[in-house]
């Protein structure tokens, strides 16, 4: 068996917020840094040939130097688009190149790319070999711990070993399997059972390895249990639905003295932000879909959420009702 390569990557990143569709946009990750400086950060997957083919390549790549470190997700299963993938996303500036071998969606899946990709072991290797030959970027990957009957830890494992021969520096595992046929994205995310122990043999059988482990995590404390086990969690759709709940990131997983932010705070710091988004054109609602997660577990919040989403998606939404509204907030002591 080949030797693995060496590894470009220390373990900095403990903590991670998972890539989602519809969900993890720059507005959404500027939220996110307001709550941690720590957590590791990424984009929405973004398809190889659709960046290589697009004329509106900035949509696809551009960011504020504040979402940092964030690491850009690409899907695809063609190694010479992903080539010019990776020299994209290291010529704008990202930290890290990640690699998506783990969405269910049958659009993704009849591209070819995706979970179903870890049907194809080879081909995915030779896709990590791609990028990572074309950037000086770490690349990792994200996956499964099987695909429809394809579950065994043996498989699982000669899968790891050949991607890691590859090059990559760091496998985040869901771990549940995928059910291509039969179950939508949402039900994949919830119907497959999760099985961490799989995971854990996972990296038992390769402990030279960084593996990340996904899925199912609410809460802090099942986080620091879990790094008890791997070498990071990544938080999905708690992050995104309930965000101020990981406002402890920071300082109870990487040691940071900080307080604790309350959500006028956060939204008073964005203003300048959603004005300048505002002045280019965009709508107050691009933001405001995301800051209304911020509110929630306090008195009168629901009102609070009825009237940032009632207004913005009317185009009503005015900085200084947002400002005044926000101010509410505070002098509740929230």
């Amino acid at each position: 068996m080949k030797s693995y390569r060496t590894n470009s990557i220390n373990n900095l990143h403990k903590i991670s917020v998972a890539p989602m569709m519809d969900c993890t946009d720059k507005h959404f990750r500027m939220i996110m840094r307001k709550i941690s400086s720590k957590a590791l950060l990424y984009t929405e997957m973004i398809v190889a040939q659709s960046l290589i083919y697009t004329k509106k390549k900035e949509q696809f790549l551009s960011f504020n130097p504040e979402e940092r470190p964030l690491s850009i997700q690409f899907g695809g299963d063609n190694p010479q688009m992903l080539k010019e993938a990776a020299k994209m996303a290291q010529d704008w500036g990202y930290d890290e190149i990640n690699f998506n071998v783990g969405c269910p969606s049958p659009r993704v899946c009849a591209g070819n790319f995706g979970a179903s990709l870890m049907k194809e072991p080879t081909k995915v290797a030779k896709c990590i070999e791609s990028l990572k030959n074309n950037c000086n970027l770490p690349v990792t990957i994200k996956h499964r711990i099987g695909v429809d009957e394809d579950d065994s830890l043996d498989k699982l494992d000669s899968f790891v070993k050949e991607v890691a021969n590859a090059g990559a520096d760091r496998f985040t595992v869901h771990a549940r399997k995928a059910i291509l046929k039969g179950l939508n994205p949402k039900q994949n995310r919830t119907i497959p059972p999760l099985k961490y122990e799989v995971v854990q043999k996972l990296k038992k059988l390769n402990p030279q390895l960084l593996i990340e482990v996904n899925g199912g995590f609410t809460n802090i404390d099942q986080c620091i249990k879990a790094l008890n086990n791997f070498d990071g969690v990544m938080i999905g759709r708690s992050a995104y639905k309930y965000p101020l709940r990981w406002s402890e990131i920071d300082q109870k997983i990487y040691g940071q003295n900080i307080t604790h932010k309350k959500p006028s705070e956060i939204i008073f710091s964005l203003i300048p932000y959603i004005e300048d988004h505002i002045k280019l054109g965009g709508r107050t609602w691009d933001i405001c879909k995301h800051l209304i997660n911020l509110v929630e577990g306090i008195p009168k919040a629901k009102i609070w959420r009825n009237q940032i989403s009632t207004k913005s998606i009317k185009k009503e939404l005015s900085i200084k009702y947002l400002v005044q509204l926000t101010s509410e907030l505070q002098e509740m002591g929230y």
